[in-house]
């Protein structure tokens, strides 16, 4: 879905008129997560937003398991697989699966530490233990109440920041920002440093700041023509970063976060960039909706997850014994 332009205005008249219905979403939220959890034996680090949308959970899921891989400890992700059709729980293969069958997210994080996709994230997280799994990771599971969690990082876009500050539908919040951050052990916060600057967050838990930065893979992108597409929660940070790298952007397209890549939108890109006479480019997650046909002629610009400083993570680590 695309986010309605107000929810990133000013409150005005249409939110206020839904404030009500927003207040009977927080109240059903806050009823949610207050019901116990179950543990399964290993510590569980969730990864979660108080927004709808993307705010760079993915990355930071990524970063993540690559960090405690490189601490010797086997973490394996749970995610619901939105978009996916499996109910799971099931061990994404990308040999196997596709897109619509497990989710785009689960299937690019597929490379870098074993995932499974599971309606139920109770069993999702039982069946990673009993494969084998030292620890869970818990993509956008923050208000599931399934299972206790040992590490909350809550992740904040912060150049969108909380949007009106409204819950759903007045607004872009799962739940009030105060409530949440209450909830959470560690926020992060990412965008660039200006963003860094103007993003306020009240009485929160301990911050870390961070970027997406392109992933150094040697192409020699500046001055090449480039058509872009994202399918992102804000494709415009995407075109941003390839205009950073110096690309000469020809055409972008803003695509709807998860939207199917059809064969129907997809000749109409093909068509765009080959009028443009500039070279198809997308991002990761939307590379893995492709069909394989087209991977080799779209290219894909990666991103990696920076932190100022990883000190407090590593420190969050540590205590859990990982």
């Amino acid at each position: 879905m695309r986010a309605p332009g107000f929810w990133s205005q000013p409150p005005g008249l249409l939110s206020a008129a839904l404030a009500p219905l927003g207040a009977l979403y927080a109240a059903a939220t806050a009823r949610r997560v207050a019901r116990p959890g179950a543990r399964v034996g290993v510590p569980v680090i969730c990864v979660g937003n108080l927004t709808a949308g993307g705010t760079g959970k993915t990355p930071t899921v990524i970063a993540l398991a690559e960090r405690l891989t490189a601490r010797g400890v086997a973490a394996h992700v749970v995610s619901r697989g939105y978009g996916g059709s499996e109910e799971g729980p099931t061990r994404v293969d990308p040999a196997v699966h596709d897109a619509g069958q497990v989710g785009d997210e689960p299937l690019l994080v597929s490379a870098f530490a074993p995932v499974w996709v599971a309606r139920d994230r109770l069993a999702g997280a039982r069946a990673a233990v009993a494969a084998g799994a030292q620890a869970i990771l818990l993509d956008d599971g923050f208000q599931n109440p399934s299972l206790v969690k040992d590490l909350s990082i809550v992740v904040v876009d912060a150049g969108a920041g909380f949007g009106n500050g409204r819950v759903i539908p007045a607004g872009p919040l799962r739940e009030p920002v105060a409530t949440g951050l209450a909830r959470a052990d560690l926020t992060l916060s990412i965008g660039s440093e200006a963003e860094q600057r103007t993003l306020t967050l009240p009485s929160p838990p301990p911050r870390l700041d961070g970027r997406l930065a392109p992933l150094a893979t040697g192409m020699p992108w500046a001055g090449l023509p480039v058509f872009a597409f994202a399918g992102i929660g804000r494709p415009e940070k995407f075109f941003d970063t390839l205009r950073g790298l110096g690309v000469d952007l020809k055409g972008t397209v803003s695509l709807a976060d998860h939207q199917p890549l059809t064969p129907a939108l997809l000749h109409r890109l093909g068509e765009q960039a080959a009028r443009l006479s500039a070279q198809p480019v997308t991002t990761e997650k939307d590379a893995v909706r492709l069909p394989p046909s087209l991977r080799g002629r779209v290219m894909t610009l990666p991103v990696r997850l920076t932190l100022d400083d990883w000190t407090p993570l590593d420190a969050a680590l540590t205590r859990l014994d990982l």
